[in-house]
């Protein structure tokens, strides 16, 4: 008789084994989850402290809060790379541990706003681009040749240069960088400006120090005329050409630290950074006492954003009617006005050459260069040329600075032409002069007949220029050392400069690459090549190019170290996002020998001395 098959059961080694798979893979599953955690939470952390100085999201405030403290507000911009400037070259102290007793006689308990000394100042400090901290003083008690140093929250230094003053309220600037070992600290506090490295940032515990403001969103400057008042500000009209309803906005006038105790007017303009409204009434209690005061005026300027309640921060001050509008005794017919940053070498030829032409005075919008410009300026002066200075010391507002020139000259010249320092105008008819006449402009460039004539804006072709086998400045000048440029090619696409009638320029003030919208009635006229012609010496010996680096003026021109838009007009063919220098720079952009206005200027200019030919600059 057959035995029965016994059943077959899984051993208990078998079951151990699918067990301990299944706990393994539990396992596995969560160790990869904790991984996956973690490498989130350390790109976060890289992130946040990579971009972290541009960003700061803080929770909804009140409708107005402390008008000095706007640390609620919240904005985003884009980092930017470092640049090579003499500004770096600066020695910034790191803080030591402490060693001394708190019974030192350092200011531990001095206002963040003060002089070391003691003596009280009013400042208010801006985080700049590429770390650089701007602070607007009413510093009295110190001279710009003095040494201060700015203090920060962990004790930090470094040295304040002077930086100016601002001509339209007379406060004094200063500059100075954030040291490294504070960029890793949140929120960046307004520093303490002391003429001692030595001295302690204030404790306060009682109250949260003023944050730094950011330049990304914030009224800057101002500037009345009889009729309204002009406000320029930053972040509200970022993108070219897209400009928000002038209904959505009013100025807000106020003294002291409280805008809820303030003067409200409407906006009626609102395009770029330029904003127009009418005057406040100064016999309002808010503002009663401040009218006349002319030399210090003590008007805080700001714009409210209605819909979101709230007003942007502010370093601008108002200046009843007229107070800071040119004065001027007589009217010239050509100016010249322009920004200019770390010209001083360039800029004998520019002014000389245009004024042998018929450009009577030149204003220039000094954007905080650190050459010496002013030595330059006063010496063109004593030879007799018209030059003034503005400090313009605020980043990438170019469109801005042109709109202002456009309001504050209107009194003091006609027309008025805005060419960089690198770019000279000229006509071809002119070969046939001996000499120059301060006349030639009016002939050959305005319209005939131009005081009654309904042109309100020439516009001229440009010629760009290259290195021309050139490794450092010309010493005779632009105008001889490069005589390579550009081929053209297609002229309706070139890049053009203009000159402007002041009156013809529309209130909006909007401008776009050195032209004016202008007002109904008025029309603009471009002139030919044969009749004249703009020569940009844009793409100069390397070491003097290379410095377009550092910042692009205007508001709507990515700098070039940003790795956006590639395919600007702006950016150089070939250039990348770094200052190397190409393969074969000396030679490039080089495609028509052009020496028409070098000849016709060695004409003009070109003197005999004892050792040889030179020119006046």
């Amino acid at each position: 008789m057959a035995k029965p098959s016994a059943s077959i059961s899984p051993s208990p080694s078998l079951n151990s084994l699918v067990a301990y798979e299944s706990v393994m893979r539990r396992r596995i599953r969560t160790a990869l989850l904790l991984v996956s955690t973690a490498l989130f939470v350390s790109l976060y952390l890289y992130l946040h402290i990579r971009l972290s100085p541009f960003v700061n999201h803080r929770s909804p405030s009140p409708a107005y809060a402390d008008p000095d403290d706007f640390s609620y507000l919240s904005y985003i911009t884009i980092p930017r790379f470092p640049v090579f400037t003499d500004r770096q070259q600066l020695i910034v102290i790191e803080p030591e541990p402490e060693t001394e007793p708190e019974s030192s006689n350092r200011s531990r308990g001095a206002s963040i706003s003060e002089v070391a000394d003691g003596a009280e100042e009013t400042a208010v400090a801006i985080l700049f681009p590429d770390w650089e901290v701007f602070i607007v003083a009413d510093l009295s008690s110190a001279s710009p040749g003095e040494e201060l140093h700015c203090i920060f929250q962990n004790n930090a230094t470094s040295p304040a240069r002077f930086a100016g003053s601002l001509p339209f309220s007379n406060q004094t600037t200063f500059l100075c960088l954030l040291p490294s070992s504070v960029r890793r600290l949140r929120p960046f506090s307004q520093p303490l400006i002391s003429r001692s490295s030595r001295d302690h940032y204030p404790a306060m515990p009682n109250r949260q120090p003023r944050e730094l403001l950011r330049w990304s969103f914030l009224a800057y400057e101002s500037l009345s005329t009889e009729d309204d008042v002009i406000l320029f500000v930053k972040g509200v009209n970022s993108r070219q050409g897209i400009n928000r309803s002038p209904l959505e906005f009013n100025c807000v006038f106020f003294s002291g630290g409280d805008p809820s105790v303030s003067v409200r007017t409407a906006v009626t303009s609102s395009a770029q950074e330029v904003f127009r409204c009418a005057h406040p009434d100064l016999t309002v209690a808010a503002l009663e006492g401040s009218e006349g005061n002319m030399e210090k005026p003590r008007i805080k300027i700001s714009l409210e954003i209605l819909r979101e309640k709230r007003i942007i921060p502010t370093v601008a001050l108002y200046a009843p009617k007229s107070a800071s509008v040119q004065p001027t005794t007589s009217k010239s017919l050509t100016c010249a006005s322009t920004m200019v940053y770390n010209v001083a070498k360039f800029l004998p030829e520019w002014v000389i050459y245009h004024s042998r032409i018929g450009v009577e005075r030149f204003f220039l919008y000094d954007n905080g260069g650190d050459d010496d410009l002013r030595a330059t300026v006063d010496e063109l002066n004593r030879e007799g040329y018209d030059v003034r200075t503005i400090l313009w010391p605020w980043p990438k507002t170019q469109e801005a600075g042109f709109s202002h020139s456009a309001v504050y000259y209107r009194d003091s010249c006609t027309w008025m032409m805005y060419f960089d320092v690198d770019e000279f105008v000229y006509s071809p008819s002119w070969h046939d002069r001996e000499q120059p006449s301060d006349q030639l402009i009016e002939w050959s460039l305005l319209p005939p007949n131009h005081s009654q004539s309904n042109i309100g804006q020439i516009s001229i072709n440009c010629h760009d220029f290259g290195p021309s086998g050139r490794r450092t400045h010309p010493a005779e000048g632009v105008t001889q050392g490069y005589t390579c440029r550009r081929q053209i090619e297609q002229p309706l696409e070139q890049r053009h400069k203009s000159i402007v009638r002041l009156q013809a320029v529309e209130p909006s003030l909007s401008n776009f690459i050195h032209h004016f919208i202008l007002r109904d009635g008025y029309r603009a006229m471009q002139l030919g090549l044969e009749a004249a012609v703009v020569n940009h010496y844009k793409y100069q010996a390397w070491p003097e190019f290379q410095t377009k680096f550092r910042r692009r003026v205007s508001a709507y021109v990515v700098d070039w170290t940003q790795t956006v838009n590639p395919t600007s007009k702006d950016r150089t063919p070939g250039l990348g996002f770094k200052p190397i220098e190409p393969k074969d720079w000396t030679n490039k952009f080089c495609e028509v020998t052009d020496e028409g206005l070098k000849e016709l200027v060695r004409r003009w200019f070109r003197r005999r001395t004892s050792s040889g030919f030179v020119m006046p600059w």
